[in-house]
């Protein structure tokens, strides 16, 4: 088989079903947040907010759920041998990810769509929140999985049959890279849940549909961008932590996220590097003294260690093993490189729309937010924390290359060996093609029901269900 057919399969499946996760997520939180306000306050407007986004939360939960799916078969299609070495690793937090959380998620959230005024209010907004808790509880066991790949952990090698197996679970959830990868995800979810929310009442108050409608748009942008800020202030302080883990750990990504050659003391932070083709000899370079050794050591004069003493060490310690072998134990740095920049760079850009917002709302007429350019701002805003996700995520993985277990199998051992290159291409290929229309699909809907806004409520709010006569209502659905 052709192992970069089988990666580009990976990449295009996971990265795809990426891009909902962490709207769900957030979008969830949101939710929940204006039905329950709704429930404390009585103000219609946190109701419809509520009913509004649950649209567009449930377009996102539904093809999250498809794509979902998909990625389970890729463990048993191209990656085998993969499967092999960490079944008994991976089979309880996946096993555990798919019979409680997602039953939590899926079950609860049919009770909050088909519950409008059956069931008891309080219970209702339970529902929305037990649906939340679901999507956090599955990405937490999701990133226990992902996190032993990094930081293999709870575990031995079994001499006969050569399979890793589990002998503390514990450890694996408490992995020390989970403790940091858990915030900082779920951090940058909620920053992608606030920027849909904000990219949503901001396109309403420019387009001014329904004068009416406004206050309720003007605080729904408010809560979004105050939510997208706090949101990207836990994302900064969690990649921080994030940051020192990774140098202690996985040492050779940082190096590769900085194109750092060589060992050094008070090593500075690369803004912007312009090197020759190879990568090998700097040209151009804008840096901030000291910071790289911050981020990853706690120290401005701690040590980073470079890329070429990683190499000499590794290829003297895995060199000789089957499993551990590898022509090279450095990363693609291109990809490492800018994947790191554009993650950070796109996360501090939409934090900074979120403050224009907030200086724009601030007068009543609304004036700044009817300009011409304030739709391209919406657009890049809703957009951008989840183009900032994909690029965190391209580079975790691939930051990790050669392996697929750091330190005990590499990424060329876990193919499936039954399986031919054809057949992977043609796979490939018809993935594209599916995931293709179905990001048709998801635009045309989102687009449809975000421009349809808010629905005016045509009956009076929820009443709890306390009459034998419920029964002969039909089922109302949050659309």
């Amino acid at each position: 088989m052709n192992v970069d057919l089988a990666r580009w399969q990976f990449a295009v499946t996971t990265v795809y079903h990426f891009l909902f996760v962490p709207v769900t997520i957030g979008l969830s939180a949101f939710v929940a947040g204006f039905h329950t306000v709704y429930l404390r306050t009585r103000n219609p407007a946190h109701l419809r907010l509520s009913k509004f986004l649950g649209k567009l939360f449930t377009i996102n939960f539904g093809l999250g759920l498809v794509t979902g799916i998909v990625q389970e078969f890729q463990f048993g299609m191209n990656w085998s041998d993969y499967s092999r070495f960490v079944g008994d690793i991976f089979g309880a937090p996946l096993a555990i990810e798919a019979l409680l959380a997602f039953f939590l998620e899926s079950t609860f959230l049919g009770l909050w769509i088909f519950g409008w005024g059956r069931i008891p209010e309080k219970l209702h907004v339970a529902c929305i929140w037990i649906v939340h808790i679901g999507t956090l509880l599955s990405a937490y066991f999701i990133l226990a999985a992902n996190s032993f790949m990094q930081h293999p952990v709870g575990y031995r090698i079994n001499p006969e049959t050569g399979r890793a197996e589990l002998t503390d679970f514990v450890a694996v959830l408490t992995n020390k890279v989970q403790m940091v990868t858990f915030p900082h995800t779920a951090f940058a979810s909620y920053m992608c849940g606030a920027a849909v929310v904000l990219g949503a009442c901001m396109w309403h108050i420019h387009k001014k549909h329904v004068a009416d409608d406004l206050p309720m748009y003007r605080t729904g942008a408010r809560v979004g961008a105050i939510a997208l800020l706090v949101a990207g202030a836990g994302v900064a302080i969690s990649g921080d932590f994030q940051g020192k883990v990774m140098t202690e750990v996985q040492p050779m990504k940082m190096a590769a996220a900085e194109a750092l050659y060589e060992t050094q003391d008070s090593a500075p932070f690369s803004i912007l590097t312009v090197s020759s083709l190879n990568g090998e000899q700097e040209k151009v370079a804008i840096t901030v003294p000291k910071l790289l050794s911050f981020l990853g050591t706690g120290s401005f004069d701690g040590t980073i260690h470079g890329i070429n003493d990683l190499e000499a060490q590794y290829q003297a310690k895995y060199q000789q093993a089957e499993l551990t072998s590898s022509p090279s134990y450095t990363p693609t740095l291109p990809l490492t490189y800018w994947s790191f920049r554009m993650m950070i760079g796109i996360g501090m850009s939409s934090c900074a729309v979120a403050l224009l917002a907030l200086w724009t709302l601030r007068r009543r007429n609304d004036a700044p937010a009817r300009s011409r350019w304030w739709p391209w701002l919406v657009g890049f805003v809703a957009v951008a924390p989840v183009l900032g996700n994909a690029f965190g995520w391209i580079f975790t993985e691939t930051g990790r290359q050669p392996w697929l277990v750091f330190g005990l199998f590499t990424t060329k051992s876990g193919v499936s060996p039954g399986v031919s290159t054809a057949e992977v291409a043609t796979s490939l290929i018809t993935f594209t093609l599916l995931y293709a229309v179905l990001a048709v699909i998801e635009v045309r809907l989102t687009l449809r029901y975000a421009k349809a806004g808010a629905e005016p409520l045509k009956d009076p709010p929820d009443t709890p269900s306390d009459s034998s006569s419920d029964d002969s209502q039909p089922l109302q659905f949050a659309y």
